[in-house]
């Protein structure tokens, strides 16, 4: 188990460096185990989120709180006006 913190706000994604959390969220999803420390912390936070939506653990706190954060700061509208902008 990793010591790595959970995200659990909104403005910290923009850090995240997408292709790694996009390979991580996919091994997530298909049931990888989780990464160790040869890997970064975009991948394993979309690790984290893969695996939860593969159905392979529960979501946790940390999750619930930072989808809250998407809703209630608007990120999720922001991000789909920069996709439509493209």
């Amino acid at each position: 188990m990793s010591d790595r913190i959970p995200i659990s706000w909104a403005r910290l994604l923009d850090e995240l460096n997408e292709a790694e959390l996009r390979e991580g969220y996919q091994d997530g999803y298909d049931g990888e185990s989780e990464p160790g420390n040869n890997r970064s912390f975009s991948y394993w936070h979309g690790w984290r989120n893969g695996a939860v939506d593969g159905g392979h653990r529960s979501g946790d706190e940390a999750q619930m709180a930072l989808a809250r954060d998407v809703i209630d700061t608007g990120y999720l509208a922001r991000m789909r006006l920069q996709d439509e902008d493209r």
